[in-house]
Order: structure tokens, then sequence, then C-alpha cells
């Protein structure tokens, strides 16, 4: 009778029941991770255990390269071109105080080409202008004058600037048409002038369904350069293809096809 009050009274009180304890799974101790190092390539680290190699530095390709002064910027400074800017109602354009045709080339044409490195007005504007009016009224004075003009043209690709290179590829195209001869004088030197459009060739703005402004400005630096590759092939004579399939090997003829 006893031991029956004793668990009648137990149920009633539920608090005075002795509680069982839940044994836990024992939790593993954490593990020391060892630390990663970084290490060049080719190097005995690189061969350890817990060693991360670096990869190897961004080559820089499309990395624009910082301009230098020219001497197109000193001349104009020191007031020996003979020009003037002339405000119009279709926008600036250069007033020469002389006749252009009488002008001597071999001194003014390379002064004015070295001006494309230029990127600040009015030096930009004076040396690009200067260009295509020199262009213009040159004629049989151009000819003699090519290889004194390849370097500046070199220097002005080097940049790797794209306002600069499209503005480049455009002189060039004048370049070629403004006189006889004259596409095929290049194509000696397409060695010095080529290998920055194999480089930016394939760039070219992927704007999906949108509408690229830049075609109509002709400021796309792809199609510019296949523009001028082209132009080249077409005035360059025989030799033009091969010199500039050496040069930029992913080129198609737009004359043998």
């Amino acid at each position: 009778m006893v031991a029956e009050k004793e668990t009648l009274s137990l149920n009633k009180c539920p608090d005075k029941m002795p509680k069982r304890t839940k044994l836990l799974a024992q939790q593993p101790l954490p593990v020391h991770q060892p630390h990663s190092r970084v290490s060049e390539g080719f190097t005995v680290k690189a061969m350890m255990k817990n060693s991360v190699v670096r990869g190897p530095p961004v080559a820089g390709a499309f990395k624009e390269r910082p301009t230098k002064p020219t001497a197109f910027r000193k001349f104009y400074e020191r007031g020996d071109f003979p020009i003037a800017l002339e405000h119009d109602s279709k926008g600036n354009k250069i007033a020469w105080k002389v006749e252009i045709e009488k002008l001597d080339y071999h001194h003014y044409l390379p002064l004015f080409f070295d001006g494309l490195c230029e990127m600040t007005f009015p030096y930009e504007f004076f040396a690009r202008q200067g260009i295509h009016d020199m262009l213009e009224h040159g004629g049989n004075k151009i000819l003699p004058v090519i290889p004194q003009l390849v370097m500046p043209i070199k220097n002005a690709l080097n940049l790797r600037n794209r306002q600069v290179i499209c503005v480049t590829l455009k002189v060039l195209q004048h370049l070629v048409v403004s006189a006889e001869m004259v596409g095929e004088a290049l194509v000696p030197y397409y060695r010095q002038i080529l290998p920055i459009m194999n480089i930016f060739k394939n760039v070219n703005v992927n704007s999906g369904d949108g509408i690229d402004y830049g075609q109509q400005k002709r400021e796309n630096v792809g199609d510019l350069i296949q523009e001028t590759l082209e132009a080249l092939e077409r005035y360059g004579g025989e030799d033009a293809f091969i010199n500039i399939k050496y040069m930029v090997p992913t080129y198609e003829s737009c004359l043998l096809n």
C-alpha cells in the first residue's frame, strides 16, 4: 500500500520525477588548417606543400602609353608655323598665312604628323587639320616625304590611345589616296605600321541590340582598321596583300575574293 501511494504521488507531481540526461555525441576537435603561401611559378617554393602559384602578370597590350612632349607643340608655341585659328559658321578652321602649295613639305609635313600624338586643344586641332589641308594640296610633293612620315605614324599608334588611333587611321587613309605611288611607297614600312593594327583589329563595341553611334562618327577602332587595311591593299600594288597578311594573319583580301 505504501508503494502504491508513492507512485500515485509521483504521478500527481511530475516535477519530482528524476530527469534523464541525453548523451551528446562527442564532437571532433578542430583540425588546424595549414596556411597556404603564395609563390612565383617555376621556383622551389612552388613545388612545396600548401603553396599557391601566382599567375603571370598582365601583358598590357591594350594599356595606354604616356605621351611625350612633341616637336609640333614646341614649334607652334615658338610661332614657327604660318597658321592661325579662324572661326567660321561651320566651326573652326586653319587660316594659312601662305599658299599651301608653296610650303616646304620636307620640313612642315613631318612636323604636323608628329602632332598626331597631341590630345589637347589647340595642338591636336592644328596638327590634324593641317595634315588634311597639306595632303589635299600637296600633289607630287608628298611622295618624297614618305620615309620621314613613318616614325611619327608609328609613335602615334604606339600610344594605344583609342582616339589617337582613330585619327591616325583616318590620316593614313587620306595619305594613301593623296597622290600616285604613295600606297606602294608605304609597303616597305608595313613592319612599323601594322603591328598595332594586328592587336586592335578585333576590338569592336558589342552593344547587343543597341545603337552604336560610333559607327556614324567613324570612331569604331576595329572597323577603321579593316577599312585602312583594305585601302592599303587597293593602292599598295601587287606585293601589298602578301606583306599585310604577314603582319596581320587574320586579314582577308578584299580584291582576291
